[in-house]
């Protein structure tokens, strides 16, 4: 079967990586011209199902439990199996309790623990909460790396106008293309983040401090690097980090560690996130056409467990009705 994806960010490469292991013949038609760019290049990479399910519904965490194990497989080396450290100031404290009684899969851990883990950090935060099944990984390299193996795979990809070009070109179409999809049932979640560097730190793992208003998340990559982000924003805006945003997310920054008041800012970055209103996400069938949308803030998270749903309605599912979580 020939079978068509539009959009070329997290969702369409792992349906793309899906269906061609199937022996299916795929084609990628990406609008942009390169995979950089989308939303999926400014995620943070967190594989962290139990740390979500604070703020998320029940099939956040069963869907999102085999990602670490889908992105192994399909990337091996990519994935940094660290687990999640959950940390709050002291007047914050209350925050760690709370995110507790929303979570589980963690234990409390003091600060003799968190030093063990994080050294960086000795000193610095009583006690948190550890997710030791939890891992992560470098999006950008993800992406990339996913794009390397579907070319040698055979999947064939069109950037820019040729993308355009495709109507028609295929059996079954599959649009993955998020917040670009005319659907009127999706909004843009707009999310911010922040590149910075320094060498005066290490973290093995991603961090999330908590705060009554902005909660950040850090995560470590390579050379130094380390992503914050935390803002969602109803709005699809897709324009520069604001000011406000900048300056709050710096602060968490040194409240994390007064080191990263000296780190340079390599990059400042924005995406609009495509969100249903229960904020989880949807594969949907109308004949030979499908849509996979609304990952939300989940989309490295979810993609597998969505790809493999879409990927079983395209080759088998003689049903053809919408499927939710």
């Amino acid at each position: 079967m020939k079978v068509l994806i539009r959009g070329a960010g997290v969702a369409g490469l792992t349906l793309a990586h899906e269906l061609v292991t199937r022996g299916a013949d795929v084609t990628v038609a990406e609008r942009r011209r390169q995979i950089a760019g989308n939303a999926s290049w400014q995620a943070g990479g967190m594989l962290a199902p139990w740390c979500e399910r604070e703020s998320a519904e029940e099939a956040v965490l069963t869907l999102g439990k085999g990602a670490a194990d889908w992105w192994d497989t399909a990337l091996p080396g990519h994935v940094v199996r660290n687990g999640t450290l959950v940390l709050a100031p002291a007047r914050d404290a209350g925050e760690l309790d709370r995110f507790g009684r929303r979570t589980s899969g963690f234990r409390q851990i003091d600060a003799e623990a968190i030093a063990a883990r994080e050294p960086d950090l000795a000193g610095r935060f009583g006690r948190g909460l550890f997710f030791a099944e939890e891992a992560h990984l470098d999006p950008r390299r993800a992406l990339i790396g996913l794009q390397q193996k579907l070319l040698g795979l055979g999947v064939r990809f069109e950037f820019g106008y040729g993308a355009v070009r495709m109507e028609g070109a295929a059996d079954f179409e599959a649009d993955c293309t998020g917040i670009a999809e005319a659907h009127a049932e999706l909004r843009g979640v707009r999310g911010e983040m922040l590149l910075l560097r320094t060498p005066e730190i290490s973290l093995s793992r991603p961090v999330r401090l908590l705060h009554p208003r902005i909660p950040i998340y850090v995560v470590p990559r390579a050379d130094n690097l380390f992503m914050f982000g935390a803002t969602m924003i109803e709005s699809d805006a897709a324009g520069p980090i604001s000011a406000r945003s900048t300056m709050e997310l710096l602060n968490a920054a040194y409240a994390l560690h007064p080191a990263f008041g000296g780190a340079e800012i390599i990059e400042t970055g924005t995406g609009v996130r495509p969100a249903f209103a229960d904020n989880l996400p949807r594969v949907e069938r109308d004949g030979q056409h499908i849509r996979v949308n609304g990952l939300y803030r989940h989309g490295f998270l979810l993609a597998p467990a969505m790809a493999r749903q879409a990927a079983d309605m395209i080759l088998g599912n003689p049903t053809g009705e919408g499927t939710r979580p």
